[in-house]
């Protein structure tokens, strides 16, 4: 994939842990970069420290990426930046429960990931006229296999996967290349409300976000004469 000028990345969920660490990365290998995320306090911070340093090059876009009006509109401005290329759709909501204790507002909470993956795919795939563009969907080890506490945002991320499957068929042989990025563990703010399954020091054996983010822009944008379908990163153990 060439990436010069005014080739644009958009990175859903890039206000922390593993969404920034990409923001910052593709910044430095020379794309424009559209963050999207709903956090407004630390969306603001990022428009001072990313956005007043580098003009031109970072731009926040904050609102829900679930929200089909949000998108369309954010994918106007956006398009005007330059050429999209390369879509990560990284948004997700974690809740990690027993099954007998899990509500409706856990599950629109782990659903958040999904719609979001399916609205800015959509919005991505219109404004890039079906072509010459790299859609990535960060998933987990979670959408692999079940996990006791983790039953609806499993169910999520299954969704996500057979999305992304799908995709794959229906693009197949075309300029549109859809990659599963299927991570375990991450070292991030991920777990801070669910602190009775996995307690600071478990978090801080997982993955760093910094180097999953290396080996992850490293697969998709190598100029080697392949493409990568899938990546499944796990911690030594």
């Amino acid at each position: 994939m060439e990436h010069h000028g005014r080739t644009v990345a958009i990175v859903t969920g890039g206000a922390a842990g593993l969404g920034l660490e990409l923001v910052h990365q593709l910044m430095e290998r020379g794309f424009i970069v559209a963050n999207i995320d709903i956090d407004a306090q630390a969306m603001s911070q990022l428009d001072v420290s990313l956005g007043s340093r580098n003009p031109g090059t970072y731009h926040g876009f904050i609102g829900d990426v679930a929200d089909e009006d949000f998108a369309r509109r954010s994918l106007d401005a956006i398009s005007n930046l330059g050429t999209i290329s390369l879509l990560i759709n990284n948004a997700g909501r974690p809740s990690f429960k027993a099954p007998i204790d899990y509500t409706s507002t856990d599950i629109e909470l782990c659903l958040t990931g999904l719609r979001g993956m399916i609205v800015w795919t959509t919005g991505v795939l219109r404004a890039t006229a079906e072509r010459d563009v790299h859609i990535v969907n960060v998933m987990s080890s979670a959408a692999l296999r079940g996990n006791a506490h983790e039953s609806v945002y499993c169910a999520a991320k299954w969704g996500e996967r057979g999305y992304t499957e799908s995709l794959k068929t229906a693009y197949k042989g075309s300029s549109v290349k859809i990659v599963g990025f299927y991570p375990g563990g991450i070292d991030t703010n991920f777990y801070t409300d669910s602190r009775d399954y996995v307690d600071e020091q478990k978090q801080h054996s997982f993955m760093k976000a910094n180097e999953l983010a290396t080996v992850l822009l490293d697969n998709i944008l190598s100029k080697a004469n392949l493409t990568v379908a899938d990546l499944v990163v796990e911690r030594n153990s």
